[in-house]
């Protein structure tokens, strides 16, 4: 298949202008509930999206796979990768493992990670993300799952030295209705979700969404459900030769985010760093070298 390092909702959302209309009817419902639902028989798939069986086949074609067969053979690798617990990834590298020293093999691994990750994301809708993000008139929130929960905090540090009106939403949605309440319409909630996807952030994005909430998802390179609630996702890759997966692609992406909005927003910036640093002298917080 043609473009193999992209998914498939990926390579449908690259060639939705050149499809026909029928064709982007199919599509849409296909991203509805994905990638279940192109896993249906073809005449099934077709029904539900009320087109044609050989408009199906024509629009698999397009996006670069020989047919339909190929084509569910792809969803069906993309989703088992997505399902993986921790066990069933270690054994599937542990198969496959190089005689190389482990040092060697997973750094190579996060490099290639990193170009696929930088390779894949649209210039200009990073830098509409980052705009958002700095803009002083919208409150930004910021939101992870059991382990991207880290580097929400990670980003949530910097972003609070740099602006004011940031919020680090904690774990647990029995207390994210408290901080819901206060978001306004245009506010900007940015959330981590990788593969278990986390039902609970979805459902978060849902309501932010209903708040009218400008919303921007780092995520793995199949994608989280929140994708479908959101205007601006970074899909990231994160496999390595582990039972867990690798942060180091969305890390870069976080700090390449904190550098652009400390870059675009260096003079009011410069004035709140001066005071906060001024803060730390009074605090004593860091130790001082005479």
């Amino acid at each position: 298949m043609a473009g193999a390092e992209k998914t498939v909702d990926v390579l449908l959302q690259q060639r939705f202008d050149d499809l026909t209309r029928a064709e982007r009817q199919l599509a849409n419902s296909l991203l509805e509930n994905w990638p279940v639902s192109g896993l249906a028989s073809i005449t099934a798939v077709a029904q539900k999206a009320g087109v044609s069986t050989p408009t199906v086949a024509r629009m698999v074609k397009k996006i670069g796979f020989s047919g339909f067969p190929e084509f569910q053979e792809a969803l069906r690798r993309e989703l088992e990768a997505t399902i993986s617990n921790p066990i069933a990834k270690h054994d599937r590298w542990a198969e496959n493992a190089p005689d190389e020293h482990i040092l060697n093999r997973f750094a190579e691994t996060v490099v290639q990670n990193l170009r696929q990750t930088l390779l894949h994301i649209d210039a200009a809708d990073f830098d509409r993300s980052c705009a958002l993000l700095a803009d002083r008139g919208r409150s930004i929130y910021i939101a992870g799952g059991r382990i991207t929960y880290t580097l929400a905090d990670y980003l949530f540090r910097h972003l609070q030295m740099l602006r004011p009106d940031v919020t680090l939403m904690p774990t647990g949605a029995n207390v994210w209705p408290h901080h819901l309440m206060d978001m306004e319409d245009g506010d900007v909630l940015l959330l981590f979700d990788i593969r278990r996807y986390e039902n609970e952030l979805l459902k978060l994005a849902e309501l932010a969404g209903e708040k009218g909430a400008e919303m921007i998802l780092i995520t793995d390179q199949w994608g989280s459900p929140v994708g479908k609630h959101v205007a601006h996702r970074f899909n990231c890759r994160i496999e390595v030769p582990s039972a867990w997966d690798s942060a180091a692609s969305l890390l870069v992406v976080v700090e390449t985010i904190i550098a652009e909005i400390q870059a675009a927003t260096w003079q009011t910036t410069r004035e709140r760093m001066a005071d906060l640093e001024d803060l730390f002298d009074k605090t004593r917080l860091f130790r001082k070298f005479s």
